[in-house]
């Protein structure tokens, strides 16, 4: 008798393969990347290559030395994997740091589950997370971003995120949102007195802040959802789930007390909210399958995310929301499993 075999998701049931998506999703980064390439330079170039170089060759030596399997450093999603580890990054980021996450990221949370379909956990984010502990100071040192090529490793300057800067002055006695706003935070660098302002807002949609690579733009992350939407690579639950879940939960704080709780849109433009839940929180491998299983996904990362950026150590809470709800994954799967083709469903009444 032929055994029937059964691959591991993502199951494509269109003309698609696994191989056009990826490379649809990368398509869909290339306005995130040129916008890094323009505030962060020639930096911002190597933080990319060296990171999806050192995924590709970690997947291929897994595969052709440990598992030996079929070959999959084709199908796309090594290099999603590459292009989100460097966009969860800083642009100053020293390239044995970045190969470590590479390892991590693909040799680790990836490979180790068995490969593309197989992993519980955004494999880019345990990347993330694994340098965040292991070297934070080198992971949050951020450079100011620099227009036209002008950052570079040898004379960036380093400052604050409007996350971050907001969340460690709002601790200090008779700070309010408003105060902050208008007069910028004070602090020591290199023995002398700095002023950082928050970032007004069209600079934060547009990128020209602090941050990671891939989360100073709102407007280039947006342009890249759209094509993705468009070509239905992703759904709309998960994101809309989780990007109005944060408006309402960190509206209400707002509402509640707007001298301590910034406004809703604060959140939507910086960090990396918007990198998250459309290209990391939709990834089909490690997110629920059913509709109203996304729906409860995004709300719970919604929840998720304000909670650690307003009440948790951290002033950023989304790669850890991800991760977080990734490990419900299963369990949200069980309890909204559609209904089996034939199955005899009981009606009440």
């Amino acid at each position: 008798m032929e055994l029937l075999k059964i691959s591991g998701s993502p199951h494509i049931h269109t003309d698609n393969s696994v191989k056009k998506l990826m490379y649809g999703v990368i398509y869909a980064m290339i306005p995130a990347i040129l916008v890094s390439v323009y505030f962060f330079g020639l930096d911002a170039v190597r933080v990319m290559l060296i990171s999806v170089v050192a995924c590709l060759m970690i997947e291929y030596l897994v595969e052709k030395y440990l598992i030996k399997g079929n070959g999959s450093i084709t199908d796309g999603s090594a290099v999603i994997t590459g292009i989100l580890l460097a966009f969860n990054v800083p642009s100053n980021l020293p390239w044995h740091i970045i190969v470590i996450g590479a390892i991590v990221a693909i040799g680790i949370a990836k490979m180790s589950f068995g490969g593309l379909g197989k992993n519980l956990f955004n494999p880019a984010l345990v990347g993330r997370v694994f340098l965040l502990i292991s070297f934070p100071v080198q992971m949050t040192s951020w450079p100011v971003p620099k227009p036209m090529f002008a950052a570079s490793l040898t004379d960036a300057i380093t400052g604050p995120t409007p996350l971050g800067a907001l969340k460690e002055e709002l601790k200090k006695q008779g700070a309010t949102v408003q105060k902050i706003m208008e007069d910028g935070i004070s602090f020591i660098q290199d023995g002398e007195k700095v002023v950082y302002h928050i970032p007004s807002t069209i600079d934060q949609v547009m990128g020209n802040m602090g941050g990671s690579l891939g989360e100073v733009s709102a407007i280039a992350l947006l342009i890249g959802a759209a094509y993705m939407l468009i070509r239905k690579i992703i759904t709309w639950e998960i994101p809309l789930a989780y990007l109005g879940t944060v408006v309402v939960f960190a509206g209400v704080l707002w509402m509640a007390n707007p001298e301590q709780f910034v406004n809703p849109l604060f959140h939507l433009v910086t960090g990396g909210l918007m990198l998250g839940a459309f290209f990391m929180a939709t990834d089909m491998v490690s997110s629920p399958m059913s509709s109203k299983g996304q729906l409860v996904f995004g709300v719970g990362l919604g929840v998720l995310t304000v909670l650690i950026r307003v009440f948790g150590a951290y002033p950023e809470g989304v790669s850890f929301a991800i991760l977080i709800m990734n490990a419900f994954v299963p369990l949200i799967d069980r309890g909204f499993k559609p209904v089996r083709f034939g199955e005899v469903v009981k009606i009440k009444g």
